[in-house]
């Protein structure tokens, strides 16, 4: 994934008062589409410092944090000892180097991480794999905004041009909506982020 190495720098100062209200509002908007969950397993896939993940772990039976960077996962088993969780892991792994044919989940969430992935079709074609028939992945993002200019990250998403790229890769009953707007949230612009539930 885009970006490992800034994230491995900043993750122990990754957890910001902006950051948690951001994780708030996209664990609330991921709740909303959940399904008789409590006995599901999820993935929260590019979990960061597992800030969404954390908010969501009593509406699944079990969840996997996952991401490409050690020190956010280091950060994430120092929460898992804090708190004393148990129906959880965590792995360190990159989709867009490898693949894994043994991970297997009911939901996948992603908050604020296909902006950093470079090729996206790929990546999302993979999380295909792992979901279980009538699994769901779901995506929090920002929606395309043409003020962000970077070489790091995407500036946002079309949501038609993504919901086309996922019903190519195979997922049905796509939908999504906008339902945040924010001041300075994204690269120092006011933006708006987008919920996009789809099934395998």
């Amino acid at each position: 994934m885009g970006n490992t190495d800034k994230f491995e720098m900043i993750a122990n100062i990754y957890d910001t008062s902006e950051r948690i209200q951001i994780a708030k509002v996209s664990s609330a908007a991921i709740r909303e589409y959940l399904v008789d969950a409590k006995s599901k397993h999820a993935i929260d896939f590019g979990c960061g410092t597992g800030l969404v993940g954390m908010n969501l772990l009593n509406d699944f039976n079990s969840m996997l944090f996952l991401d490409t960077s050690q020190n956010m996962i280091n950060q994430m088993k120092q929460k898992m000892a804090d708190f004393n969780i148990r129906n959880v892991d965590t792995l360190c792994f990159d989709f867009e180097k490898e693949g894994r044919s043994d991970l297997h989940a009911d939901y996948i969430f992603m908050a604020q991480v296909l902006l950093h992935i470079n090729d996206v079709e790929l990546v999302l074609s993979k999380l295909y794999d792992v979901l279980n028939v009538g699994g769901h992945l779901l995506i929090v993002d920002f929606n395309k905004n043409e003020k962000i200019v970077s070489d790091m990250v995407h500036n946002g998403f079309d949501q038609v041009k993504l919901n086309d790229i996922m019903a190519k890769i195979g997922y049905r009953d796509i939908q999504s909506k906008t339902f945040y707007s924010g001041s300075k949230i994204f690269m120092g612009h006011d933006a708006s982020m987008f919920i996009l539930d789809s099934q395998k």
